[in-house]
């Protein structure tokens, strides 16, 4: 695998989640910075070294709600 994609999104209560597309990894920060940290920690702990992903992708996902 060379890739792997997280889906990131507000949270209700603040900050961000961030859950990994195909793969059961889930984690959360307080800012970009955070979830960028703590999306590389929780696949450094998921999958073992050297069956590693080389490239984790952010997809920010931001819903929009419009009256007409």
């Amino acid at each position: 695998m060379n890739e792997i994609i997280f889906l990131v999104e507000e949270s209700a209560e603040g900050g961000y989640t961030a859950r990994a597309v195909g793969e059961s990894i889930f984690t959360e920060g307080d800012d970009f910075d955070a979830i960028r940290r703590n999306v590389r920690e929780a696949v450094q702990c998921h999958f073992e070294e050297g069956n590693r992903p080389t490239l984790i992708r952010l997809h920010f996902v931001r819903d929009e709600v419009i009256s007409v």
